[in-house]
């Protein structure tokens, strides 16, 4: 194990929190295991970050054999650590895993890691309120392969980077785009689970949308063309009343963390929330409207463009339903409030 100083730990690293964005920060240390053909991986270990050595005919490279995660660590006033529901990414990555021909890390091998990672790279946590840090584990068949065949070997890795908000315009109003040409996923396909090839095929409708304006692209399903899925890399939700509406989880859709956990807490406000088939026309008259995912925790969104037509929610403000999702979540992911869930795990 890779020995690393209180000293390292203990400091708030020297940067400019007030403007931290979301992009990637050069931190510390990252965690790497190994998984050979027994499907059991080694203990693995806390190392400098820095680049990895990879065979250019390994299964990652090659046929697009690899999931990722995400997650965040939040500090609390009192300087603790606090994470965020990791087992269930852990369980995520089980699935994914299985569905891609890999092998996974245990539940408490991936929890043991992601607390790991984090106590190497406390000093990135920001400061209580000026963001997060965020947690990218990494599973990649590493394994040098010629034919279209399961990897000899896998790699498991994490690596962190302080984060801020990940729209530009923070907890404001976004502005979406609904895509009719591209599709994220189709039945039988991938788009249930965090493989790697499910984002790079959206680069080219979301690099369209934002020479645009549009800060994001909401896909429809590929069969009917009518249904709505998910934005680029989080879930959509639509306000009518008392009613929060998202599409059912199916196949297609990711099952986001952040989606499921903002059901329960809308739920226990006492609002109806309904998974199913959600119409465009049902988007297009809806009260409010939000996105939800790790990265953008919730996100309220100002306008919808489909097929020419731009419908606008709340004159461009916050809603009162995005925030009042926001700051429950937020609250209690940050330990501002009790965890009356039982989401949260706190760091020494």
């Amino acid at each position: 194990m890779w020995s690393f100083s209180s000293k390292q730990t203990s400091e708030i690293a020297d940067m400019d929190w007030e403007n931290l964005g979301f992009g990637i920060v050069q931190t510390d240390y990252m965690y790497i295991a190994k998984c050979g053909t027994d499907g059991n991986f080694t203990e693995g270990e806390t190392v400098p970050f820095g680049p990895i050595a990879l065979n250019p005919s390994s299964g990652v490279l090659n046929y697009g054999q690899g999931l990722f995660e995400g997650l965040k660590a939040y500090r609390k006033p009192d300087g603790s650590i606090l994470l965020f529901r990791p087992e269930e990414n852990a369980l995520r990555m089980q699935t994914g895993a299985e569905r891609m021909c890999m092998p996974a890390p245990s539940v408490e091998q991936f929890v043991d890691a992601v607390k790991q990672t984090v106590l190497a790279n406390k000093r990135w946590v920001p400061p209580t309120g000026k963001g997060s840090l965020y947690l990218r584990p990494l599973l990649m068949g590493s394994g040098a392969v010629l034919g279209l065949a399961p990897a000899p070997e896998y790699t498991f890795l994490i690596f962190v980077s302080p984060v801020g908000n990940y729209f530009k315009e923070g907890l404001a109003p976004i502005n979406l785009i609904v895509e009719d040409k591209f599709h994220r996923a189709t039945p039988g396909g991938t788009g249930s689970v965090k493989t790697i090839g499910n984002y790079a095929s959206v680069l080219m409708a979301q690099k369209i949308a934002k020479e645009k304006g549009y800060s994001d692209v909401l896909y429809l399903d590929a069969v009917h063309k009518k249904y709505l899925e998910e934005v680029s890399s989080c879930n959509i939700f639509v306000v009518k009343g008392n009613v929060i509406s998202t599409p059912a989880i199916k196949g297609t859709i990711l099952p986001g963390i952040t989606r499921k956990s903002i059901i329960d807490v809308a739920v226990s406000k006492g609002f109806q929330v309904e998974e199913r088939l959600v119409s465009v026309d049902e988007l297009l008259d809806a009260d409010e409207v939000f996105c939800t995912g790790t990265a953008v925790v919730v996100s309220p969104v100002g306008s919808i463009t489909y097929q020419g037509k731009r419908v606008e929610y709340g004159h461009q403000s916050v809603g009162v339903v995005s925030q009042q999702l926001y700051t429950s979540l937020t609250s209690l992911q940050m330990g501002q409030t009790e965890d009356w869930m039982g989401w949260t795990m706190q760091l020494n």
